[in-house]
């Protein structure tokens, strides 16, 4: 999976107020017009007719807004709280003890290892982590899961915990099975397509720290840079035929969009053999939810969507469901491989423990406690409570928002498709002095 940030353009000037005027700023950068230079007085007069008719020029004092409070993101946590949340064990995400977690973490740690460690991971109201803060958090959690089982109140000696506050958006996604073939045919119509060599990106941050993260993503036509091809295009005009960046071909469309939407999936073909196909780029257009398209048009209540309802109408309802599915107009290129899934730090992603995170609030490698309740599964119910490691991302994750990766198979697909609440977030913090 992976995120695209929005960007606007600022202010065309700024500056510092003026002391006469309180419309009136100078651009910034700009030194004021002292009146030196011919025809002063009527240039002068000129000028400030004009600034005065686009700023306007008030007798009334500028009065300064009220202070806002600005509710912190992160709220400091009692460790005995979370502990109880620890001491119902790891059996929910498929672990039987604390040592299984180590793969995970180190993945985390590899990631986070690479970043400039004096450089902030986050800096929210409530708390300021700088990226060794975060690897040293990842050592010292590593360093503890030998000895930890059935001793979790250790962690209350070793770390403070960081409420994200207020509770979290908690969602699911999974890895799909498509039915595939290497050769295009009646039965397998639809392309997976490679990323093409004709989708640029450029780093808004290099142009003006305000874009700092963020991306533009685009086509060069003749000398103008334009929005790359939508869905819609791409799906329905066949923009990208006979460029040779199919590598696959499925059977249903309607899978091939879900598999756009979980990011990566498995292909299974004719002859039994499987293989990995991963995330390798994306056009850059916003993602629109198509639960959220089918509410508007009246089609499902709020209350019924999921991935099985929206599924079921589109195959219930097989001549809307192409104009229905370009109203999303993002849309995933892949790669194949032999191993999979990844996440966007480009690590393994582990079920259960996996979750995708908007990285602009919690940063990839974050280590944090999960507690939730899930969907019942064929009368069973559920229930998540440990640690979580943020390793991957989503075009719709923004904010307080996780993303839980559930794994592959039918329990999986089903929690995935149904998983929509609320959960308490913890964030872990390695205590000053404890290595």
């Amino acid at each position: 999976m992976c995120g695209l940030k929005q960007f606007f353009w600022g202010p065309l000037l700024s500056g510092t107020r003026s002391r006469h005027c309180p419309g009136l700023e100078s651009p910034g950068g700009l030194k004021p017009w002292t009146g030196s230079g011919p025809n002063n007085s009527s240039l002068l007069s000129t000028v400030l007719l004009l600034l005065l008719v686009f700023w306007g020029c008030s007798p009334e004092p500028v009065l300064e807004p009220e202070p806002v409070d600005i509710p912190h993101v992160f709220v400091p946590a009692e460790g005995k709280d979370v502990v109880r949340i620890l001491e119902n064990g790891l059996r929910a995400q498929g672990l039987d003890n604390w040592k299984d977690l180590a793969p995970a973490v180190e993945r985390s740690l590899e990631y986070v290892s690479t970043r400039d460690q004096d450089a902030w991971a986050v800096c929210e109201p409530g708390l300021c982590l700088s990226w060794n803060e975060l690897k040293k958090t990842l050592e010292l959690f590593l360093g503890l899961l030998p000895k930890i089982d059935g001793r979790p109140d250790m962690f209350k000696d070793f770390f403070e915990f960081y409420a994200v506050n207020p509770d979290v958006l908690l969602t699911g996604y999974y890895e799909p099975l498509l039915r595939a073939s290497r050769d295009p045919s009646p039965e397998y119509p639809h392309p997976v397509y490679a990323k093409p060599g004709d989708l640029l990106t450029a780093d808004l941050g290099r142009f003006h720290p305000r874009w700092k993260g963020q991306q533009l993503v685009y086509r060069m036509q003749g000398e103008e840079i334009v929005p790359y091809y939508e869905r819609r295009e791409i799906d329905q005009k066949n923009v990208l035929q006979g460029r040779n960046l199919e590598i696959a071909w499925v059977d249903d469309p309607i899978e091939l969009f879900f598999l756009h939407i979980q990011g990566s999936g498995r292909l299974e073909y004719p002859d039994g053999g499987t293989e990995h196909v991963l995330y390798a780029g994306r056009n850059g257009r916003q993602y629109v939810a198509l639960g959220r398209v089918l509410v508007e048009l009246g089609f499902l209540e709020e209350n019924q969507v999921s991935m099985q309802a929206i599924r079921a109408f589109l195959r219930n309802n097989s001549g809307l469901k192409a104009d229905l599915m370009a109203k999303n107009p993002s849309y995933i290129f892949f790669h194949l491989a032999e191993e999979g899934p990844k996440g966007a730090m480009g690590r393994i992603l582990t079920p259960w423990v996996s979750v995708a995170s908007d990285p602009g609030l919690i940063p990839w490698g974050s280590l944090m406690v999960l507690d939730a309740e899930l969907p019942e599964f064929k009368g069973q119910k559920n229930r998540i409570h440990g640690p979580v490691l943020a390793q991957d991302t989503g075009g719709a994750i923004r904010g307080r928002h996780l993303d839980l990766f559930c794994g592959f198979g039918e329990r999986p697909e089903y929690l995935a498709g149904k998983m929509q609440g609320r959960a308490n977030v913890y964030l872990m913090v390695r205590k000053h002095g404890q290595n």
